[in-house]
């Protein structure tokens, strides 16, 4: 494995800055997620850059460097246009809130930098200019065995930052990987920490594992560890055979959150509540909403036969825009749940697909007649009548697209308000 790191691309402008720091004498690595993914033979998405230089040192060493976390032994050095991160090697003090240390110490040995980091995995440093691998807490052997394991004792590892142990679930789910046995058992020991985690902090970490072609697996790992529990308890508390058809539907979904969320809720709370659990995680109200409409809609093999007006009436309250999403939907729940109906699920998904084609009227605004048209019309001003109209032509529409001209709506109009007027 060590050969990938040596055949690995490293970008000209992190070389740069790595071999000026050794100009001055300085001891310079890569460290960290990049590390881990050269030595598994993946692309980094971006490099770190740890050194024995002190911060000052390191503004000293370039021409334009921001100061982006200085106090922690952090800057970012502007090289060829690309922005290297460079951190000072440190250890740390006493973590009290479950999420920061107390304090922070440079440090001139690259081991006690590593020694602070959270899993073996990524506790790894390389020097590209030696071609030397430091690996003191065999990440490397980890890598290969495809484990997670917790550098030193996974108690205090997760006992310092809350956000470890759910971190250790997403990467396993991502990678593929488990947990290693004491990495493991440490998660139900420090859920009392895990509960300090803010839930924007829970939030990105649950986006990544929803995300990942193994998010059944994640799921999965969240639910025995006790994790779920503490941030999404409808699903942790649903029946076995509830929560395993959710994750089910979530894996069988395509990699979009819109639709893994909703695949993940619509049998398990209402419309209502899928907006609540999204607000509570932290997500936009634009999503919290469709989530929210999707898991409102998303048992669609209860329709199958229901006549075009009556679907095209679900398409008034979707939109022909969100229908792509309802239909990933729910063919994931069908597929978890009664794959012996796709067929006839398919076929319905074919006619919806085929009257949103059509492009029928769906909205008041694709009415061909305007709201000055309908009191012109029935010959009255601004009144509660008008919505009315509005109303009864929109469901005439629903019923009949080819009725949608200004002549015939202003018949039915009239014929409409004669009734009404009586």
């Amino acid at each position: 494995m060590i050969a990938n790191l040596h055949n690995a691309d490293i970008p000209k402008p992190v070389l740069d800055v790595i071999g000026r720091l050794r100009e001055l004498g300085h001891a310079v690595y890569l460290v960290g997620g990049c590390v881990r993914d050269m030595v598994h033979n993946v692309a980094p998405k971006d490099f770190d850059v740890a050194t024995s230089a002190l911060p000052e040192e390191v503004q000293r060493a370039f021409r334009k460097v921001i100061p982006t976390g200085i106090q922690h032994g952090t800057v970012t050095v502007v090289q060829g246009g690309t922005h290297v991160e460079v951190t000072t090697f440190r250890s740390e003090g006493d973590y009290h809130d479950g999420r920061r240390p107390s304090s922070v110490a440079f440090e001139r040995d690259i081991v006690k930098d590593l020694s602070r980091r959270d899993f073996t995995m990524n506790a790894m440093a390389y020097n590209p200019v030696d071609r030397e691998l430091v690996d003191p807490f065999g990440g490397q052997t980890d890598l290969q065995a495809q484990l997670i394991r917790c550098v030193g004792s996974a108690q205090e590892r997760f006992s310092e930052d809350g956000l470890r142990s759910l971190r250790a679930v997403r990467f396993a789910a991502v990678l593929g990987f488990s947990l290693d046995p004491d990495t493991r058992a440490a998660i139900p020991a420090t859920l009392s920490v895990f509960r300090k985690v803010a839930f924007e902090r829970i939030h990105d970490e649950l986006v990544k594992l929803l995300l990942t072609p193994r998010a059944e697996l994640g799921l999965e790992l969240l639910a025995d560890t006790g994790l779920l529990d503490v941030f999404l308890p409808e699903l942790a508390r649903a029946t076995p055979e509830a929560a395993r058809l959710a994750r089910a539907a979530v894996q069988a979904a395509p990699v979009e959150l819109e639709v893994r969320l909703a695949a993940l809720l619509s049998d398990l709370v209402d419309r209502t509540q899928a907006r609540d659990i999204c607000l509570r995680m932290k997500f936009p109200n634009k999503v919290a909403d469709l989530v929210a409409l999707l898991v409102e809609q998303a048992k669609l093999e209860t329709r199958v036969g229901e006549p075009d007006a009556a679907l095209r009436r679900l398409l008034a309250r979707v939109g022909w825009v969100q229908l792509p999403q309802l239909i990933a939907v729910a063919r994931a729940r069908v597929q978890a749940r009664e794959p012996q109906r796709r067929s006839e699920v398919e076929a319905l998904f074919t006619r919806l697909e085929s009257l949103a084609a059509a492009k029928p009227p769906l909205t008041p605004k694709e009415l061909a007649l305007t709201g000055a048209d309908i009191m012109a019309t029935l010959g009255v001003g601004p009144s509660p009548i008008i919505g009315e109209a509005t109303r009864f032509l929109m469901e005439s529409v629903l019923d009949d697209p080819s009725l949608n001209s200004a002549d015939t709506l202003k018949r039915v109009l009239k014929e409409w308000h004669a009734r009404t007027a009586r």
